[in-house]
């Protein structure tokens, strides 16, 4: 039985200053680099913009990425040969995944904004 490629996570940071076209050509050529080299993409998830914990390169949020992708241990080289050079990306990590490995969550409805300061003081009753 022919053993299974390991799964790896790419966490990508954008630059939320760059234009749209230009974020969505990095995503484009990040497929294209895990495709050229063999690699399968298994999930793709788009966190939205997010502030970042600590100012990162003097920007303080960032758009997040995650791409989960199968493929030989060459591949996280080739990745990091590419994106340390491409302008537009803040920060990246590749992850190998340790087997049985749960799925990521779903990020998509935490990175919305939320509801305005003044309605949250207004739900919360005043004590007499």
């Amino acid at each position: 039985m022919p053993k299974t490629p390991p799964t790896y996570d790419l966490v990508l940071l954008l630059d939320t200053q760059a234009d749209e076209g230009q974020r969505q050509k990095i995503l484009t050529d990040v497929e294209g680099i895990l495709s050229s080299n063999g690699a399968t993409v298994v999930g793709k998830h788009d966190w939205g913009t997010r502030k970042t914990a600590f100012e990162i390169r003097h920007k303080g949020d960032a758009e997040y990425h995650l791409l989960q992708f199968q493929g030989s241990p060459e591949v996280p080289a080739a990745l990091d040969r590419v994106l340390r050079i491409t302008d537009g990306v803040v920060r990246f990590r590749v992850v190998k995944l340790a087997p049985g490995t749960p799925a990521p969550p779903d990020l998509t409805e935490a990175a919305a904004p939320s509801e305005a300061p003044e309605a949250a003081e207004q739900a919360v009753p005043e004590r007499l």
